[in-house]
């Protein structure tokens, strides 16, 4: 069964829906659209985790469990969000499969390929299908969120970097698809550090680390962040069907080395 963690009370303004947001990028998103005043729920597959983190980011923040890749989850948390609050304006896809211990291709099954490519791609499909006539009530937003793999990969991530690339696809057609009333954009994170607040505080980055990157500047899921609110503010209004990359200069200037 799908619930909200807590239950809503009072009048709310504008909703954002964020998927994978008990961690990482998604969390910060999901802490910016609140520090400017968003009401926002959270889902994740980790019921737990994420009722916790709603709790800490305040009475503004709801949390679902949900599984992108199941329409069934997806139609009902759409449908919760709609009885609890009556409107929704943004939609943030950011739940992804990711492939961090790089797989290679003889090493792939393809029951791993098609888990990642139904997170990573049918996810965002369905989520926009069954988000898409209540966003359009209130001109609103998605953000999909891409990677810079998609267009510059690293060796065995060939399912991750399929779905990212096919992420882009999808939102240059939506874009089309669902405009002028709905704006749909994707945000490619390059080198993020991508851990929560605390972790990041308890251990900094080095220098060393820094020097690793081409530009010398390890992004944060701040800078992510901040990128996906602008997109969903009426000050990016005519922005639709495009890809932001947030990579400190990382794509033109990486240099695999030996």
């Amino acid at each position: 069964m799908i619930e909200l963690s807590t239950p809503t009370t009072g009048t709310h303004g504008r909703v954002a829906l964020v998927t994978g947001a008990a961690r990482g990028i998604g969390l910060g998103i999901a802490a910016w659209l609140i520090s400017e005043g968003w009401q926002v729920v959270l889902t994740d597959l980790d019921r737990e985790r994420g009722s916790k983190v709603a709790k800490v980011l305040g009475e503004n923040a709801w949390f679902i469990a949900m599984d992108v890749a199941n329409e069934a989850q997806v139609a009902l948390g759409v449908a919760e969000v709609l009885g609890q609050f009556g409107r929704l304006d943004a939609l943030v896809c950011n739940a992804a499969v990711a492939d961090p211990h790089n797989i290679t291709l003889e090493s792939l099954d393809l029951a791993y390929w098609n888990r990642v490519l139904a997170v990573n791609l049918s996810g965002p499909m369905l989520l926009a299908k069954h988000c898409a006539p209540y966003l359009r009530a209130h001109s609103g937003a998605i953000v999909n969120l891409a990677s810079t793999r998609a267009g510059q990969s690293e060796p065995d991530t060939e399912a991750y970097a399929a779905s990212k690339g096919g992420l882009l696809a999808l939102t240059h057609a939506l874009a089309i698809s669902l405009g002028p009333e709905i704006r749909v954009n994707a945000v490619s994170p390059g080198w993020i550090d991508a851990r929560d607040p605390a972790a990041r505080r308890a251990e900094p980055l080095t220098d060393a680390d820094h020097a690793q990157h081409p530009a010398g500047r390890v992004g944060t899921v701040e800078d992510v962040a901040a990128m996906v609110a602008w997109l969903l503010s009426k000050n990016a209004g005519f922005v639709t069907g495009q890809e932001f990359v947030v990579d400190g200069g990382m794509t033109k200037k990486m240099i695999y080395s030996e």
